[in-house]
């Protein structure tokens, strides 16, 4: 990474399908991503700076850059799971590391329940557990949040602007159809 054009760590906004996203990065990799705030591109801002205070909003480097054509083709359709993203998870616990790598494992298109993942874990009885490691994910939609669904292949909730209809409208833009769902869009 060259210092004279881009910071080592910062954070950028970029449009998508979906509305103004936005990623903070370090040397180890993203250390967040945002999707859409309810109230446009000023409040998806300020929340950057209130999550990543001490980092600057400065020119992304390439690393940044891939990843944000990658989160912008996926929002559009394409079928990329994003796992050649690199992802610096040291802010993150061990056990929502774990739950992270599984909802990764998750193709586009594809779903599964907080009860899946509870039950990979070993323990069904983690299931709500899931559900919170989900509403805390600090990157959607790199690690797919959107694609874990509550019991009986029901939304559940989704801690990003629009709630569970922004995670029904990715869903539906990935072709997704939990338990035969028609599109809503």
């Amino acid at each position: 990474m060259n210092a004279a054009t881009t910071e080592e760590s910062g954070f950028a906004l970029f449009d998508t399908a979906i509305g103004t996203c936005a990623l903070a990065w370090g040397p180890r990799g993203l250390i967040g991503v945002q999707l859409p705030e309810d109230n446009g591109e000023a409040a998806t801002r300020a929340r950057m700076r209130r999550r990543f205070a001490d980092l600057p909003e400065s020119a992304p480097p390439e690393s940044a850059r891939q990843a944000i054509a990658a989160i912008q083709g996926l929002l559009n359709g394409a079928s990329d799971d994003l796992n050649h993203i690199v992802l610096d998870m040291s802010r993150v616990s061990e056990f929502h590391q774990r739950i992270y790598a599984i909802a990764r494992r998750i193709p586009p298109g594809q779903t599964r329940t907080y009860g899946d993942i509870a039950a990979e874990l070993g323990d069904k009885g983690l299931s709500r557990a899931v559900g919170q490691a989900m509403g805390h994910n600090p990157f959607a939609p790199v690690v797919p949040c959107h694609r874990v669904l509550a019991a009986g292949n029901k939304p559940g909730g989704f801690s990003a602007g629009g709630g569970a209809l922004t995670k029904l409208r990715m869903l539906d833009i990935e072709g997704a159809r939990p338990n035969g769902m028609a599109s809503l869009f």
